[in-house]
């Protein structure tokens, strides 16, 4: 999952990076509002977690622009700001959900992902490719009843395969989703990972979920067939 911090704060920032990071998130930051606003504008992310006092714009402006451009990113408002009144000002702009500093970061991630599965309701919150499952909210994989051991990347990396069932992704296309964009990343890690995913979720059960498709990328499908 993609997930767009915006801080001032920058030793905030950078703790919310780790911790996110270690989580299995993709983060990027952005420390104040105009660049906050243009990297959400810009780029796809599954939810933002947006401070309200940014210098150069506010997060409630941020978040207005973004409902007016039509941006349905789900954002989670994060200040040292309290009172009933600062949260519906959020809520109105077109925020979806409030956290006050200081806060529980083991909260914190729970309504991150919880926000994530609200915005992709459609799709259902476990994924489901054959015998294959994957459940993003608590980070478990299953291929039937045998439980299998995911790093927070490969989960990651599985997890944006398996959105996407059906379709040829492509390494540029993985490392956008999954890595952030401050990296510079070599698409031969990219195979690395896969090659990882591979070992856990299908050679053991002599199965083909992940086939790569030369020249373009990869493609998910049920049992290879």
């Amino acid at each position: 999952m993609r997930v767009l911090v915006v801080e001032d704060d920058r030793r905030m920032a950078e703790v919310l990076h780790r911790g996110l990071s270690a989580e299995g998130f993709a983060v990027d930051i952005a420390y104040d509002g105009p660049n906050g606003l243009w990297h959400a504008t810009e780029h796809p992310y599954d939810v933002v977690v947006l401070d309200i006092m940014l210098p150069g714009m506010h997060g409630y402006e941020v978040c207005r622009r973004l409902r007016e451009r039509e941006v349905s990113t789900p954002v989670l408002m994060l200040t040292a700001k309290d009172g009933e009144y600062d949260e519906a000002e959020g809520l109105d702009t077109g925020a979806d959900d409030y956290l006050t500093k200081p806060f529980s970061y083991v909260v914190l991630v729970a309504r991150l992902r919880a926000l994530v599965r609200r915005g992709g309701t459609e799709r259902g919150p476990v994924l489901r490719i054959d015998d294959l499952t994957l459940d993003p909210a608590n980070g478990t994989c299953r291929r039937a009843d045998t439980r299998i051991s995911l790093t927070a990347k490969e989960q990651s990396v599985l997890e944006y395969l398996m959105r996407n069932a059906g379709k040829v992704v492509t390494k540029r296309e993985i490392v956008d989703h999954v890595w952030d964009i401050a990296r510079d990343v070599e698409h031969n890690l990219v195979e690395v990972y896969i090659a990882n995913i591979r070992r856990k979720v299908d050679r053991p059960f002599g199965k083909n979920t992940i086939t790569t498709v030369r020249g373009h990328g990869y493609l998910v499908v049920n049992d290879g067939r």
